[in-house]
């Protein structure tokens, strides 16, 4: 098996842990404050990973452009891991998640509007297929209903085309590094874009919601392990997208949903319906086929 895919179904699996733990701190904070908590937690784990692993070469190599994808990769995160935990809330743990997973076909279906990129008929059957998995994970029968539906059906897919954005610019910034392997890359891309995204999120919860510092500084116990989680997923991410494209690894990222489904059911009691279940497998079957 590729070190990629070992890379990308670990750091699934860390970013599973993530959300539970993430979304254990509800009622104590509010959304934006629980994503703050994945940030900023994450930063001292990040900064001293890269501490580790990047050498002086690859520092030197630090470009605007490098700037710019991180900026644009963090801004799209924030806003994603935001209206993740939203959906979570209005809806459960299990079908928040699966819809943020149309992320993949979201980016198809943007690089064809923004830079012509060619869909065929066999990614136009996937995308067709992922939607009636979004319809059924939304408990819509219809269209019609879908488009006046729920809140978290909303949330959920503006979850995905964060991410979606976020990924594509990450590899980016990689890339945009002329010197180190995907590892020191990786790392260094994460180590800067965590960095923007606590000052950027810092200051909106100052300006916003002040209150909202001191509760997350109150949940330090907690959010120490999300932190880890997230700073272990993040680095996963980051290095296998430096390997292979950011729409390969999130299709295998799909294997997120198995974590999912067995932590909604058996730790969060949640009931899945079999609706719920046949949504989430028609999502990845679509995938697959967009892949």
């Amino acid at each position: 098996m590729d070190t990629w895919i070992i890379i990308t179904v670990g750091a699934a699996f860390l970013q599973n842990l993530r959300s539970l733990l993430q979304r254990r701190l509800e009622g104590k904070l509010s959304v934006n404050g629980a994503s703050f908590v994945r940030f900023v937690y994450a930063l001292p784990f990040a900064w001293v990973y890269a501490t580790m692993v990047v050498s002086d070469q690859v520092m030197h190599t630090l470009t605007t452009p490098f700037f710019v994808y991180c900026l644009i990769g963090g801004v799209a995160q924030i806003f994603a891991t935001s209206a993740l935990l939203a959906a979570m809330v209005d809806s459960n743990f299990a079908v928040g998640t699966a819809l943020s997973k149309t992320e993949t076909l979201q980016a198809a279906l943007l690089g064809f509007i923004l830079f012509g990129e060619s869909l065929t008929w066999s990614m136009l059957i996937g995308i067709a297929i992922s939607f009636v998995g979004v319809l059924l994970l939304s408990g819509k029968s219809s269209i019609r209903e879908f488009l006046v539906g729920k809140r978290a059906v909303v949330l959920g897919l503006l979850a995905g085309s964060g991410f979606a954005l976020s990924a594509v610019e990450y590899r980016a910034a990689s890339l945009a590094l002329a010197e180190g392997d995907a590892v020191e890359r990786a790392a260094t891309t994460l180590a800067v874009a965590l960095g923007m995204q606590v000052l950027l999120m810092g200051f909106y919860l100052a300006m916003r919601e002040p209150g909202q510092l001191r509760a997350v500084w109150r949940a330090r116990r907690e959010g120490v392990w999300v932190g880890l989680a997230g700073a272990g997923a993040s680095a996963g991410w980051f290095t296998a997208m430096t390997m292979v494209s950011a729409a390969l690894v999130r299709a295998v990222a799909q294997v997120e949903l198995l974590f999912t489904f067995v932590t909604a059911v058996w730790i969060l009691r949640e009931k899945i319906s079999i609706s719920h279940i046949l949504g989430a497998v028609l999502i990845i079957g679509g995938i697959l086929l967009l892949i």
